[in-house]
């Protein structure tokens, strides 16, 4: 991170002089290495305090009475809540300023997961979680928001990679301290479940406080740039807004991003990689539980897949900003994750399952990061916050809600996570297509 450089030759701005490659290259890199760490640590906790679940659910389902249709309901319930405030959570973000906003949701989210731990069956849970997801809401489509403030487009997919890296790597690193966490069973009278959601929803609660003082809202705000760097990247922003091929329609309020087909497209796409995701994230650590593994062993192998998918989605982003392509590339990976979803379906042993998750965690995480440059690519102010959030809610609908409850119903129907893997995969097949039908001038990066 330390020595990011632009990923293909920049645009110019005012001139093509070498002074203003060292500008674009020096100020970018600030803003890099300022924002992104930061907003990963963010990243690992929110999606960490919304999946440990899966390892909590290995003996809370006993402790407190749920079957597998009922865990599932309550994973996936968590998106109901998510969905409901998508779009005005970004909005108030856009309002009042990341700063602000990201530190109160923290805060808030960070309580409500820890309270998680003393749940006494189906209902408390469900309200719990149903609460967890209404105080995330607003920050993975924030910052993916917040994000298009800093980065112009030609940066933006490797930005967006390294910043999504949080998922899988929450749960590869998660993984093993999760299932060393629900080894502290009969700690002070609690079970190791109940362990688990307290300690990884307290770093949650600090890094919230920390945010309010740590982010900036605009680079004009940023002390930390230099005047000639602001100047610069201010320039370069407001030149991409005047140059997106739908300018002349003035694409910037809520009404235009829901009328429009493409975030509709986008949002279809972004439902079967969602449905991959959580499939991985929620189940994963019951899928492989079936071998006769240890919490903390369980752990160390589920942390392979997510290895792979940390530096496929990282390379494939680099290859999507290079060549300026991104249609194909979501499509590629999405084709990807449904073969290895495929896979995963059939397979008998632990080995088999590992190479089957690998794929599919690598399909389900590459597609994100060009799938995510391009809603800015055609759409501005209220427009990008609004269909921003209507993508990741709508996505987050099909994929977060329903795939949970599908694959537990499916779990409960067959004993297994066959029928429940051939779904995911047949949702992930879905996505390929429909992204590349992506028309071209939805996905062509300005300066490109």
């Amino acid at each position: 991170m330390e020595n990011y450089s632009a990923p293909v030759e920049p645009a110019s701005i005012n001139s093509t002089s070498v002074e203003t490659l060292e500008l674009e290259t020096r100020t970018i890199g600030k803003a890099f290495r300022r924002i992104v760490p930061f907003i990963i640590a963010l990243y690992f906790l929110s999606f960490l305090n919304r999946v440990n679940v899966g390892f909590a659910g290995l003996t809370m389902n006993r402790d407190i009475g749920l079957s597998p249709a009922t865990f599932g309901i309550g994973a996936g319930i968590f998106f109901a809540g998510y969905i409901v405030c998508g779009m005005p959570s970004n909005l108030a973000l856009q309002r009042v300023g990341a700063r602000r906003w990201i530190a109160l949701l923290m805060v808030v989210w960070g309580t409500l997961s820890a309270a998680t731990a003393f749940s006494v069956g189906p209902y408390s849970f469900y309200a719990l979680r149903f609460g967890l997801g209404l105080a995330e809401a607003g920050f993975f489509p924030g910052i993916i928001l917040y994000l298009s403030y800093w980065f112009p487009s030609r940066h933006r997919a490797f930005v967006t990679a390294i910043f999504m890296a949080a998922a899988p790597l929450s749960n590869m690193i998660g993984s093993p301290i999760s299932g060393a966490i629900m080894g502290m069973e009969g700690v002070r009278g609690l079970h190791g479940w109940q362990w688990l959601f307290i300690l990884e929803a307290a770093p949650t609660v600090v890094l919230g406080v920390v945010a309010f003082f740590y982010l900036a809202d605009k680079p004009s705000d940023a002390r930390w740039l230099k005047n000639d760097e602001k100047r610069w990247l201010n320039a370069a922003m407001d030149q991409e807004r005047r140059a997106r091929p739908d300018s002349d329609s003035d694409s910037t309020s809520v009404w235009d991003a829901i009328k429009n087909p493409r975030v509709l497209m986008l949002s279809l796409t972004y439902a079967g990689t969602s449905t991959g995701l959580y499939a991985i994230g929620i189940w994963a650590p019951m899928m492989m539980s079936r071998f006769g593994y240890s919490y903390f062993e369980l752990g160390v192998i589920n942390a392979l897949p997510n290895l792979i998918a940390v530096v496929g989605m990282i390379l494939w982003a680099r290859s999507s900003d290079k060549t300026g392509e991104r249609r194909k590339h979501v499509a590629i990976a999405c084709f990807a994750g449904a073969i290895g979803m495929l896979l995963a379906g059939q397979a008998s042993t632990i080995v088999l399952l590992i190479v089957g998750l690998s794929i599919a965690n690598f399909g389900v995480n590459a597609a994100k990061p060009p799938l995510w440059s391009m809603p800015t690519l055609f759409l501005s102010g209220s427009a990008a916050a609004a269909g921003i959030a209507i993508i990741n809610a709508m996505g987050s609908l099909i994929g977060g809600t329903f795939g949970p409850m599908v694959i537990g119903k499916l779990r409960g129907i067959s004993g297994d996570f066959s029928l429940g893997l051939y779904f995911v995969s047949a949702t992930m097949l879905i996505s390929a297509i429909i992204a590349f039908g992506l028309r071209s001038r939805t996905v062509q990066p300005i300066g490109v």
